[in-house]
């Protein structure tokens, strides 16, 4: 067989590319015997072969990097779980290699590695897969269920906060605090929202423009380089206010706080909020049709989902709830059903929930979003794939 072709009665076998904090999302695949196993991992760092050897048995092959990998006749699809500004390089060498490749979110830090990625998909005709899980989220997936029953009519805006009480440990204490290696939080972390927005409003952003700045963490001159550390080797609930962190990367110039105003092709109206030393840790997503309206009061399992179909006087009276399932898994359950859609694709190909068309969207409106904010807050146009291209993937990549 060459690479990228596995026997339907076989255990897909899987590659990891990157075995550090988004390394455990690999567990899902690694179930020998029923469907797919991790065979190989390749971790420059001992720690994160340590790690995969722990999580992932004695069986494995742990290599130092892609280069070892390519070639080698265990290896049928890879996911690549690396810091966000090494997917492209990643992924690139993955598609010419022919090896079905999921890609850990955002896509890539700029709109052209994202465009790199997708032209070589196509020119290899290897199978791409963006790791976008929360389409797999209960609450997304039962908020795009109200809105396809046309049970608040046709949606006319979408609006979007997200409070990230975590964000001083998470983001300000590694290299996502620097701009050369994610572009912005708009890409980390908004790139979910963002492709959230697309998902619920049925189109993608042609417009947008954004407000921001460093307002909290940039003013903290407690630095450390934090290079020999993982995020929950630091992180305590007891980090609060946020002027009171410490230990914050050396460099840090991206926003803390960001405000986009998106104008969708559809003419769909959207705005995303984003706030990193907010006190609470969650996302509210409000979108309103022409007949009615959803918000969801939370976003975890147990939580509500409220729905406004009549004329209401208040806050707190909506015409019906509906209560977020539960998820068996990380992030509510979207982690296992993402890496079994993988492990589907990578077999099969097909259309898919997730969209590499879509997170390619996700990062340009970010990236767009950013420039607005660093130059002004002008409105700028996000640039559009070419229609072969997004066609090709759209009807599930050949």
């Amino acid at each position: 067989m060459t690479a990228g072709e596995v026997d339907m009665m076989d255990d897909l076998r899987i590659g990891v590319i990157g075995y550090g904090m988004r390394g455990g999302l690999s567990k899902h695949a690694h179930t020998p015997g029923q469907g797919s196993r991790v065979t190989v991992v390749a971790e420059p760092t001992q720690r994160g072969k340590d790690d995969a050897r722990k999580a992932l048995g004695d069986d494995i092959v742990l290599v130092d990097g892609v280069d070892e990998m390519l070639g080698r006749d265990d290896v049928d699809a890879v996911m690549v779980l690396t810091p966000d500004h090494a997917h492209a390089s990643v992924a690139l060498k993955t598609l010419a290699g022919g090896l079905p490749t999921f890609v850990e979110k955002p896509m890539g830090i700029t709109i052209e590695q994202c465009d790199q990625m997708l032209a070589a998909a196509m020119t290899h005709r290897t199978r791409l897969y963006i790791g976008h899980n929360m389409r797999h989220m209960p609450v997304v997936r039962q908020m795009k269920q109200i809105i396809d029953s046309g049970e608040i009519g046709r949606v006319r805006a979408v609006w979007t906060r997200h409070f990230v009480g975590t964000g001083g440990d998470f983001y300000f204490k590694d290299w996502h605090a620097e701009r050369a290696r994610t572009t912005s939080l708009l890409l980390q972390k908004g790139a979910h929202d963002i492709d959230v927005i697309h998902w619920l409003a049925g189109g993608y952003t042609r417009r947008v423009s954004g407000v921001g700045d460093l307002m909290v963490y940039g003013d903290i001159t407690d630095r450390r380089d934090n290079s020999d550390r993982r995020m929950w080797d630091w992180y305590s609930t007891d980090n609060w206010p946020p002027t009171a962190q410490t230990e914050l990367n050396p460099v840090i110039d991206v926003e803390d706080i960001s405000m986009l105003q998106m104008q969708l092709d559809n003419g769909v109206l959207a705005s995303y909020e984003q706030c990193h030393f907010a006190p609470d840790y969650w996302r509210n997503y409000t979108v309103i049709g022409d007949a009615g309206r959803i918000e969801n009061m939370g976003d975890g399992g147990g939580e509500q989902i409220h729905v406004w179909t009549s004329r209401r006087g208040g806050p707190g009276r909506p015409d019906r709830v509906e209560v977020i399932d539960r998820g068996d898994g990380g992030h509510a359950g979207a982690d296992p059903n993402l890496v079994a859609e993988f492990v589907r694709f990578a077999r099969e190909g097909g259309r898919t929930d997730v969209s590499a068309v879509a997170a390619r969207e996700a990062v340009a409106t970010g990236c767009r979003g950013t420039d607005s904010i660093r130059s002004g807050g002008g409105v700028l146009e996000v640039p559009m794939l070419d229609d072969r291209t997004r066609e090709w993937f759209d009807s599930g990549q050949g």
